[in-house]
């Protein structure tokens, strides 16, 4: 028996129909998936740069560059340099602040690059220009803050080449040593690890957070720092 011809077209003209519905879905799916769908950068972390500053021969701190291509996924503007650029850097930080491009100032250092930033903040501060948070990775030398960032985190290996960061006379701000000794970083993969580069993001996530509303206080001059804390203080924070 031949089959009729218009029940024939019909049914290919009904499996077209629904084949089209399933592309349809598909890419509806697609489009929706949280996975491939990127929010736009909120306007605190539009206003927001990072300086990130590498240690000696710019080559041991390349970990900064993951963080740094991180945080420009999340909308946030990164400069990666070596840390003997931290004066001009300061002065193009200053310029951007006046201009009202920038509105908050993220400082991240390692091994020299670390023990760079008290002179960086010195010098923003100097330059009327406050800086929100400052984190270094395991400072090489002996690092005192004169003036301040509104925090400053320092996490060092204290059995190894780092060293605690200290508060001058007349600091104002927050500071805290974290000492992650027998958390099995090294003074070369500090900035490589995991846990660390989680836990510099997730600070300066809550950092910019924090400038959407007013300042948190600052420390009354003479202030002592808080204690160094223990190897377990930095958990692979989310980000």
């Amino acid at each position: 028996m031949r089959p009729n011809g218009r029940h024939t077209a019909g049914a290919s003209q009904l499996l077209a129909l629904r084949m089209w519905a399933i592309c349809l879905l598909l890419l509806s799916a697609v489009a929706m998936s949280p996975t491939t769908a990127k929010a736009a950068p909120s306007q605190a972390a539009a206003t927001t740069h990072v300086y990130l500053l590498r240690g000696v021969l710019n080559i041991f701190s390349l970990g900064l560059d993951t963080i740094g291509a991180r945080l420009e996924a999340q909308g946030i503007p990164v400069t990666v340099a070596n840390f003997v650029s931290w004066s001009s850097l300061a002065d193009e930080a200053a310029a951007n602040y006046r201009a009202g491009r920038v509105k908050t100032i993220v400082l991240v250092g390692h091994s020299s690059g670390a023990t760079a930033l008290p002179d960086m903040i010195a010098k923003l501060n100097h330059l009327g220009v406050p800086v929100k948070l400052a984190i270094g990775l395991d400072s090489v030398f002996k690092t005192k803050l004169s003036t301040g960032a509104e925090r400053y985190i320092n996490i060092y290996i204290g059995d190894g080449p780092g060293e605690p960061v200290r508060a001058a006379t007349g600091f104002r701000g927050k500071l805290d040593n974290v000492d992650v000794r027998g958390s099995g970083v090294g003074h070369i993969t500090i900035d490589k690890n995991e846990a660390i580069q989680r836990r510099v993001i997730a600070e300066i996530d809550a950092a910019i957070a924090r400038s959407r509303g007013p300042a948190g206080p600052i420390a009354a001059p003479g202030a002592a720092p808080r204690s160094a804390r223990s190897a377990a203080a930095v958990p692979p924070a989310r980000n």
